[in-house]
């Protein structure tokens, strides 16, 4: 039953207002929606709410009022208001899906011709007193230049987005020089190791550091508002992600040490107050010591950086431990340029992404707590790399790297 009215108190805009009650069979039909609606979309079992506590019955002793509800589902009130209209113009199952279209489909200002312009200033230098092209700048210039009469910006970077061109980014490669022997010598000495079979008596153990801030917040963090929940425990409504202020406190630095054996499924990551020498000592006596005690060699892959010799050990113990852990340890650089050879580059990675995000950690303690949780996870779930790139690969793809032979066979 649907009744309609206007608002005549504002003249110059009246506003339609629907009104309307529910028969009994569409409440039952909607009860079983929001009770049972196992095989409907989330959508669907909102919309179920949005009626049956706006209906307008006498009888309906939770009704609620648009602003209520909204607020109740943290939507907007024209959500709620749409439904109710979609139902008193189109009945029950457009209300539920809401899929036609009440008015029809607008022709898009952006036309092929308007993207092109678009683009090709894009690509071009921008405007004297522009270090680069914002989107803002983009917009301005096209209705200057009139390849269209009015556009918002937002537009504009949909139409970029829908492209993929970013005009806010730059992308950098390191690469190599062409034809580089030394680049070419230790990347195929890198592949030869990963092409190596297990053997737990020769360990292969990839390292690589990171430094890491130690920060605080200097206001409280806003926890997520709680997701809406419906039958079956479907999602109405997903919660908001929490929210963090931009001012934070400096608490110090530290640097983050990952030691994996990739095909041993095994990582060890600690951090340290510093990556001095006497740190990367240490840590390598640790490795051997308490993780690999029993083999008589230790493959190291690492990139080139000054601490990162067996010179090291002589600087921070005597030389009997310096010399036993010289002949232990065997290292293997990897060359500039090719930090992606080394595997223990793409487990900090993950470490990053899994387990620091966006937190914000005051304390070394703090932080060596959080990286010891996610190494043992990790290594019980025993994830380990299956190296795929080999000396041949390279030598068919990064042709262009190896220099041309003196003498000919």
């Amino acid at each position: 039953m649907l009744m309609s009215f206007l608002d005549k108190e504002d003249s110059h805009m009246p506003t339609l207002h629907h009104t309307f009650e529910l028969t009994n069979e569409e409440i039952n039909k909607l009860k079983d929606i929001t009770h049972k609606g196992a095989n409907e979309s989330a959508r669907t079992i909102m919309h179920a709410h949005i009626l049956l506590l706006s209906n307008d019955s006498d009888l309906n002793d939770k009704k609620m009022t648009n602003k209520e509800i909204a607020k109740l589902f943290d939507i907007s009130q024209t959500t709620v208001n749409q439904v109710r209209k979609t139902y008193a113009t189109q009945g029950l199952d457009a209300a539920l899906q809401r899929k036609t279209r009440i008015t029809p489909p607008q022709a898009s200002k952006i036309t092929g011709d308007f993207e092109a312009h678009v683009i090709a200033m894009l690509v071009g230098p921008a405007p004297k007193g522009r270090a680069r092209w914002t989107v803002r700048l983009l917009t301005e210039k096209a209705i200057e230049r009139k390849y269209i009469v009015t556009i918002s910006h937002t537009a504009v970077a949909d139409m970029l987005n829908t492209n993929e061109v970013k005009p806010h980014l730059s992308a950098y490669w390191c690469t190599p020089k062409e034809q580089d022997a030394e680049f070419v010598f230790n990347m195929e000495d890198i592949l030869n190791v990963y092409s190596m079979p297990y053997d737990p008596d020769v360990p292969v153990i990839c390292m690589d550091e990171k430094p890491q801030q130690l920060l605080d917040e200097l206001f409280a963090r806003i926890n997520e508002k709680p997701a809406i929940f419906g039958a079956d425990d479907e999602i109405i409504k997903h919660g908001k992600p929490r929210r963090i202020d931009s001012e934070y406190v400096r608490c110090g630095t530290s640097c983050i040490f990952m030691f994996t054996e990739p095909l041993g499924g095994w990582r060890h990551v600690v951090a340290r107050k510093s990556r001095k020498k006497e740190d990367f000592a240490i840590l390598m006596r640790e490795l051997r010591e308490v993780y690999f005690p029993k083999p008589k060699k230790i493959i190291i892959v690492s990139d080139n950086l000054n601490t990162h010799s067996k010179a090291t050990f002589y600087e921070a113990f005597s030389p009997k431990i310096a010399f036993e852990l010289a002949n232990i340890f065997e290292f293997h650089h990897t060359p500039i340029h090719g930090s992606w050879l080394n595997i223990a580059e793409s487990e900090l990675a993950c470490l990053t992404t899994q387990c620091l995000g966006d937190l914000r950690i005051n304390r070394i303690e703090e932080l060596n707590e959080m990286l010891g949780a996610w190494e043992s996870d990790r290594n019980s779930r025993q994830k380990g790399v299956n190296w795929q790139f080999t000396i041949d690969d390279a030598r068919i793809k990064l042709k262009r790297l190896y220099p041309t032979p003196i003498f000919n066979e």
